[in-house]
């Protein structure tokens, strides 16, 4: 890669909006939105502020840390991209305000606060578990799959799915059937999730050399998995309903909303054996809409056990 140019004195706010832009803040906040449900769902109530407030911190300390050193990794495909053009570390952003070396010192940074923090506020399980995702995504995505393999995604999104499994162990200090089911539906969500935001910028990752599916396979096979995926992802959510002891109001907003969620699935599906325009982002926003409903559907139902 050619040498970049870091500024000499750039402004405070600019540094500080280079470090927070490392860490990836809309995809922070996607992970943390499933976090406190599996939290509620393990106490079946709502923890105590203290140990919340510690298990998301916890959390976000160590997605930034995973994203941070994603940025380093990735920053030569980054560059190639218009979607990231514009990350910390292209020289499309610019004189660059944060160096390659301070972007590692700071990934490296965040992820040892994580594991500290988690293991002396909650246990040793929710701290092992967020080191575990960063591995899995620095190591196991990121330097492994993403430039490898079509199912990159796949088996990379797991470290996705890791935020149920530390809020789960950080009231409980174990891990249960309920937070591996609610674990599974993260982990079905993120192959159509990501593959309907692959379709619309499979130029820019072929350009990149990044053998997402849709750069690879035909449409009609990205179609036929998106439909796969949803159907075990909805099927994991109303197994939820029974492994995680949830009532009506769970059961109404997961049954609507994966109903949605498997009309754009099948839409995608159809449109592609069509020769039609796919229309991905009209699954990707719903996606993202779709998780968040589930999620406070788990923290409501808990609170108002109507039709238990």
């Amino acid at each position: 890669m050619s040498e970049v140019v870091v500024s000499p004195r750039p402004g405070f706010g600019a540094v500080v909006g280079a470090y927070i832009s490392l860490m990836k803040p809309r995809v922070i906040e996607l992970l943390l939105v499933t976090t406190l449900p599996a939290m509620v769902l393990a106490e079946h109530k709502l923890p105590s502020l203290r140990l919340a407030l510690f298990t998301l911190v916890g959390g976000t300390l160590a997605a930034g840390s995973a994203n941070a050193l994603n940025c380093y990794l990735d920053r030569d495909i980054d560059a190639l991209m218009k979607r990231t053009a514009m990350r910390p570390l292209t020289r499309s952003a610019g004189e660059l305000t944060v160096s390659p070396r301070s972007a590692v010192v700071f990934g490296f940074i965040l992820g040892i606060a994580s594991v500290a923090l988690l293991w002396f506020t909650t246990n040793p399980l929710a701290a092992l578990l967020s080191l575990a995702a960063i591995v899995i995504y620095v190591v196991g995505y990121t330097m492994g799959l993403k430039r490898r393999t079509p199912s990159n995604i796949v088996w990379g999104g797991a470290a996705g799915c890791m935020p149920v499994l530390i809020g789960q162990a950080a009231v409980t200090g174990t891990l249960t059937w309920a937070s591996g089911v609610l674990f599974l539906i993260i982990f079905w969500w993120t192959p159509p999730h990501f593959w309907a935001l692959a379709v619309r910028f499979r130029d820019e990752y072929e350009a990149a050399g990044v053998p997402m599916l849709p750069v690879v396979a035909d449409v009609t096979v990205v179609g036929r998995r998106i439909v796969g995926y949803s159907w075990a992802m909805a099927g994991a959510s109303v197994g939820l309903l029974f492994v995680g002891k949830l009532g009506a109001i769970y059961a109404v907003i997961a049954v609507l909303t994966g109903a949605i969620f498997l009309r754009e699935a099948h839409l995608v599906r159809s449109r592609a054996r069509r020769g039609e325009d796919l229309k991905p982002m009209r699954l990707f926003h719903w996606s993202i809409t779709y998780l968040s409903l589930v999620s406070a559907a788990i923290v409501i139902d808990i609170l108002l056990p109507i039709g238990r």
